[in-house]
């Protein structure tokens, strides 16, 4: 891990660069993918699994047998962990839709909106170093809440050429009733265009590698919507001289050991803490199944030392991490401070872990400093608003005048004509 001390303000940018694949070949690599899906549906399916996949996969749908072995062994205390976090995320995602009503913006002129749920939509759920099955209750259990008609999942196939049971018990649990055994940049064409086995879905949720996060964006550019950029995971630990440093040697290596590419950082305003932190990360890395994974990720990542409290919060804004743990004195206070973050973590005790599993947010978070613009993942997300208005008589004689005259100062008659056709009949009688 890479100590930074007090880096100067025009350094900032350079110094939280994120790494990133060779966007050319992952751009090529993708639209080759993506191409083939559209045209060559189920059999490009089986051709990338063939490529890709440690078993080829030939029929992708995942069968009621395949279900109920699935269910079979799951061990009962991860049914009820399971059934815990689903109810801790429902809880939170279960947000009122109420649609407003009609407001008159002017007399004889009323406006509204009306909440619906997407009809179809599309749920990912990676599976390449490890099944993350906590990702279905994330994308499914407020899928479900804003009633969204059609539900289908894709994720990929192991070396059986099955989806890991806790994901399909998961899946089952929360109502998704149709999955199918696909994974990478195919299994997002799969959705957004559609094959003789997977339906097309209207928007395309859940995170994943590069490729992934890459095939989103490029069918996204075709027309099918998706959640937010999401790519390689990432955590942002902030800890003053009152944290543990033990506490925050884990946080690091829980974000680490998600791949290679992931990225942690620590900013502290004390050399001490991350030095402590730093020999703890030494420590606890040697006991971790996914060691190498772990090791790749801190070589790419930055201790950070700064002047003060202030800088800190400051320089984590610019960064805009995922995930953010605040280990430091007044967490809440400096929690009100941060105006770029996917999630927050508040005091020595709120483990990032609790989030990705079982407190009640979402893990499916803006990465790659989107956080600047975009949020998590919730109930809205599966939904859209439909704007309505209605004028009477009285409403466009009102309202046209206004239209006439910004619609003439613009140059589109045909605008201004629609609305002064009705204000002359209303005036004529």
């Amino acid at each position: 891990m890479k100590i930074v001390e007090y880096p100067k303000r025009d350094e900032w940018a350079k110094l939280l660069r994120r790494p990133v694949m060779d966007t050319k070949f992952l751009e090529r690599t993708v639209a080759n993918i993506l191409a083939d899906v559209r045209g060559g549906g189920d059999e490009a399916l089986r051709h990338c699994s063939r490529q890709f996949d440690p078993y080829p996969v030939t029929e992708f749908e995942v069968t009621e047998e395949e279900f109920a072995e699935a269910e079979a062994s799951v061990a009962t205390e991860l049914k009820e962990a399971i059934a815990a976090a689903k109810a801790n995320i429902a809880k939170f995602h279960a947000v009122v839709l109420d649609d407003g009503q009609p407001i008159e913006t002017m007399p004889g002129v009323r406006c509204w909106k009306r909440t619906l749920p997407i009809e179809k939509v599309g749920l990912y759920v990676p599976a390449g170093s490890a099944p993350l099955f906590s990702t279905v209750l994330m994308l499914a259990i407020p899928a479900a809440i804003a009633g969204c008609g059609e539900v289908i999942m894709c994720s990929p196939p192991n070396a059986e050429g099955k989806i890991d049971p806790a994901t399909l018990y998961a899946a089952r649990l929360c109502g998704v009733r149709r999955i199918f055994k696909i994974g990478g940049a195919q299994a997002i064409g799969a959705m957004a265009y559609g094959t003789a086995t997977v339906p097309a879905v209207y928007k395309i949720f859940g995170p994943g590698n590069q490729f992934v996060t890459e095939a989103k964006l490029q069918v996204m550019r075709a027309g099918v919507a998706i959640d937010m950029p999401a790519g390689p995971s990432e955590v942002a630990v902030f800890a003053d001289d009152s944290c543990i440093p033990e506490f925050v040697a884990a946080d690091l290596l829980s974000q680490a050991e998600h791949g290679p590419d992931s990225q942690v950082i620590l900013v502290s305003d004390s050399r001490k803490v991350i030095d402590e932190a730093i020999a703890e990360v030494k420590l606890q890395l040697e006991n971790l199944p996914r060691k190498d994974v772990a090791s790749r990720a801190i070589e790419n990542s930055k201790a950070i030392l700064v002047d003060s409290i202030q800088t800190g919060v400051a320089i984590l804004n610019e960064y805009a991490a995922e995930h953010l743990i605040l280990a430091v004195r007044d967490a809440e206070d400096v929690a009100n401070q941060i105006t770029n973050a996917g999630s927050v973590f508040i005091g020595n005790f709120s483990c990032e872990s609790a989030g990705d599993y079982a407190s009640g947010t979402n893990h499916t978070l803006p990465t790659g400093g989107a956080a600047r613009a975009f949020s998590g993942v919730s109930t809205a997300s599966f939904t859209k608003a439909i704007t309505y208005q209605r004028l009477d008589a009285e409403g466009i004689k009102n309202l046209a005048p206004v239209v006439e005259t910004m619609a003439a100062a613009e140059g589109l008659e045909a605008h201004r004509f629609a609305a002064a056709v009705r204000r002359q009949s209303v005036e004529s009688k």
